[in-house]
């Protein structure tokens, strides 16, 4: 696929490496985990939102926009890397923060992800839980507008056409990788949440013709729900980029057992798979994305619904940031 017909800026590192799990696996007696480190794009400690922003932050510039909009909950990764590339690209930036999780907790409210944002001189406000957030972001543009300002909305996570482009690139990144290195990948797994990510993965690999079945591992919406809206964006992704219908139904599937008590919610599961990725292959991963996507992984690996001699790819999302926000979750006793 031709991905010079659409704008796009380069500030992320990539390709990204994809690299053998080999102490995890061992541990879980097979399959073969390798992992795609998407928490090393660079930009603002790295994170599958910088690919989206590649292509988001050029279209913001083609329309001449001086401020960019964005929305996420309170300890967002996506949040951390807009602010962060407004900055180097020298825009005024708002972010919307929706209190998912009525946490108290000073960390959580105001360390990892949400100083990052302040560091990078974002204007931070939050909205309580349930807000339109979309509505939010569409009411503060328009009072930038009257303003004399020219604003630019990046949707949640940057999940739309353009910022889904940066994962349809990336599954041609993948299997260009998987090609070098004479890999067969079984199938990828990664943390879904606001639907970018999977549906451009997804896209890209069904328009690439490689067989490789995508799952989706659900942080927030019930399975129906989550599949429905990647499917729906998926759609919009393909025809957007000229691949007509080529994405069907049977292409998505997510599962969300894991989500736990909500969005953002520390888990039992969560905690231990990052601590065992920590211990074993010395990667960090975050509470809210990652961390619950490697506890799906790991437990259907223990539940036997792989094959001893499949390659699966984990792929990374980043967000290690936002530990910061959870120290209560683990348990650290006091060193002092």
């Amino acid at each position: 696929m031709h991905f010079s017909r659409f704008p796009r800026l380069h500030f992320a590192h990539l390709p990204t490496p994809l690299e053998p799990l080999k102490n995890l696996s061992a541990e879980l007696g097979g399959p073969n985990i390798w992992i795609k480190r998407d928490d090393c794009t660079g930009l603002a400690g790295g994170g599958n939102k910088t690919r989206k922003l590649e292509f988001l932050m050029a279209d913001a510039e083609s329309q001449g926009a001086d401020t960019i909009i964005t929305q996420g909950a309170t300890q967002s990764n996506h949040a951390r890397q807009t602010a962060a590339i407004s900055a180097k690209m020298d825009k005024e930036c708002h972010i919307l923060l929706e209190d998912r999780t009525g946490s108290n907790d000073p960390d959580y409210n105001f360390n990892g992800n949400v100083l990052l944002d302040q560091l990078y001189d974002a204007k931070v406000s939050s909205r309580p839980l349930d807000s339109d957030m979309d509505q939010e972001m569409a009411q503060l543009a328009e009072q930038h507008r009257a303003d004399g300002k020219t604003p630019y909305v990046i949707p949640g996570g940057g999940s739309n056409e353009v910022g889904a482009l940066g994962y349809v690139n990336a599954a041609a990144e993948l299997l260009y990788q998987a090609n070098a290195m004479s890999l067969r990948i079984d199938r990828v797994i990664h943390a879904t949440g606001s639907a970018g990510t999977q549906a451009g993965l997804v896209t890209g690999l069904v328009a690439g013709g490689s067989g490789i079945p995508v799952l989706g591992i659900g942080v927030r919406a019930p399975q129906e729900k989550q599949e429905e809206n990647v499917f729906n964006l998926a759609c919009r992704v393909a025809d957007y980029i000229g691949c007509g219908d080529v994405v069907k139904r049977d292409h998505i599937s997510a599962n969300c057992n894991y989500v736990g008590d909500g969005y953002g919610v520390p888990t039992e599961g969560m905690i231990e798979a990052v601590k065992l990725l920590a211990r074993k292959e010395s990667i960090l991963l975050d509470p809210v994305y990652s961390g619950k996507g490697m506890d799906g992984m790991i437990d259907l690996v223990r539940k036997g619904e792989f094959k001893k001699d499949e390659n699966i790819v984990f792929l990374h999302t980043g967000g290690s940031a936002g530990l910061f926000g959870y120290r209560g979750a683990f348990g650290f006793d006091d060193y002092r």
